[in-house]
């Protein structure tokens, strides 16, 4: 498609079903673990984007062996502590903000120092969060910007448990700790506020020392570090947040119907459906199904006339986190005011995306009330777009991009959409599934 993108003119009806490339998360997440397992793990349908290669690439400089064969991924793991790598090593985390964050979790136990690095966006990102615990663990750190990238770290040989309370929601940070826990003796104590939990679950899967205690608002982690854990197979499901783009593009397209094959609905990552079902989103779970602890079905969906206005409650928040952009899009079609607040972690996300959102709706001509954590949304049943409309320098968020992608094609206009090669990052077959959706 070139540096950007052109649309003048709305998606034909479909019915069809799709496949969803690997989950974003439980890729970066299972090489994380696969380097530090003893033995072979190979990883089926793992998602080939940016942030995961960039992921595969460090551990590469790390000193792990990474190969792909045929249809998997293998990582063969020395155990825990067993990078084996040259002082003064520059890692690029790239875009991603979890391979930024959580590969530091792993580097606590460095004896040399380690240097990150990683994009535009990722070095206007805060990682005070994630300093300050493992700076409690015995790592230290160096920048020349205060809490930004680049980075440096040197580890301890002498960790020691920590007791850490996250409470931002951010699965990342609570992640990071988790691995810095895994490779330290002794028991470390997390108070989490509810995020995704993917890890918790591989750490179970892998018979990880790990008890969790649920409350309404937060989960008690308890993790005893030190014991080695074995190389294993996974295959990766496909990602719940590339497929929300999928959902709304079917609900606000006319006369047209979706399958999604074998998607990741684990519900700490579900809020989006949620949302959507309360706005009057038609989506169906189909084939319901566990697999080493996460939860996988088929999503259909169907076009949706009747979109309602949300007062979206913030308990919903953390498990639709990435989507928003896209749940802002529907509230931008519904009948009504909707209301979605406590969202100042939508800004610290690759783009300032509260700000992105409203800007993006301002310019299709749909009313928005801005603050820094809240946006109120004045739907517009029968939007209708005919003036043009460039998105640009949104710092190549891969969810901007694809936001308006769905938007020129269920509200019409005139779009053009620079730096397309943003997708790349997270969900690179995006636009060739949309070319299969639109194909008559």
């Amino acid at each position: 498609m070139g540096e950007f993108l052109k649309i003048n003119q709305k998606i034909k009806p479909f019915n069809n079903k799709i496949s969803i490339e690997g989950d974003k998360s439980l890729s970066i997440r299972w090489a994380l673990l696969a380097s530090q397992a003893t033995g072979r793990s190979r990883a089926y349908k793992l998602l080939k984007s940016e942030d995961v290669l960039n992921t595969l690439n460090c551990l590469k400089k790390l000193g792990v062996k990474v190969k792909f064969k045929n249809d998997y991924c293998e990582i063969i793991g020395k155990g825990l502590n067993s990078y084996n790598y040259k002082n003064n090593l520059t890692l690029n985390a790239g875009n991603s903000g979890t391979l930024g964050r959580l590969i530091l979790g792993l580097l606590v136990h460095s004896n040399k120092k380690i240097k990150i690095i990683g994009d535009k966006s990722l070095s206007k990102r805060d990682f005070s969060r994630i300093i300050e615990p493992l700076e409690n663990f015995g790592a230290k750190f160096y920048y020349s910007k205060k809490n930004k990238l680049p980075l440096s770290i040197i580890g301890s040989k002498m960790t020691k448990p920590i007791n850490y309370i996250e409470n931002k929601g951010s699965a990342q940070c609570k992640s990071s700790v988790m691995l810095a826990a895994l490779n330290t003796s002794g028991t470390t104590f997390i108070k989490a506020k509810k995020s995704r939990n993917h890890t918790e679950l591989l750490f179970q899967y892998l018979k990880v020392p790990i008890t969790i205690k649920k409350t309404k608002k937060f989960d008690y982690i308890k993790i005893k570090g030190g014991r080695e854990i074995q190389s294993f197979n996974y295959i990766i499901p496909a990602d719940i947040s590339s497929s929300a783009f999928f959902i709304v593009l079917t609900a606000l397209s006319n006369n047209s119907t979706l399958l999604i094959k074998n998607v990741n609905i684990n519900p700490s990552r579900t809020g989006v459906l949620k949302i959507l079902k309360k706005m009057g989103i038609k989506i169906l779970i189909k084939n319901k199904k566990n697999y080493k602890g996460e939860e996988i079905s088929d999503i259909l969906v169907k076009s949706s006339k009747k979109i309602k206005a949300i007062n979206c409650t913030p308990d919903l928040n953390s498990s639709a986190i990435d989507e928003f952009l896209i749940i802002f899009l529907v509230a931008a079609r519904a009948k009504g005011v909707s209301y979605f607040r406590e969202l100042s972690e939508l800004n610290q996300k690759e783009s300032p995306r509260l700000k992105w959102g409203s800007k993006i709706l301002n310019m299709m001509g749909v009313k928005t009330e801005l603050t820094n954590h809240s946006i109120k949304i004045y739907g517009e049943p029968n939007l209708k777009l005919t003036k043009p409309i460039k998105i640009k320098k949104y710092l190549k968020d891969h969810r901007v991009f694809m936001m308006s992608v769905v938007a020129a094609l269920t509200c019409g206009g005139q779009w053009q959409i620079n730096d397309s090669d943003s997708i790349k990052t997270s969900f690179p077959s995006f636009l060739k599934i949309i070319k299969k959706l639109n194909k008559k």
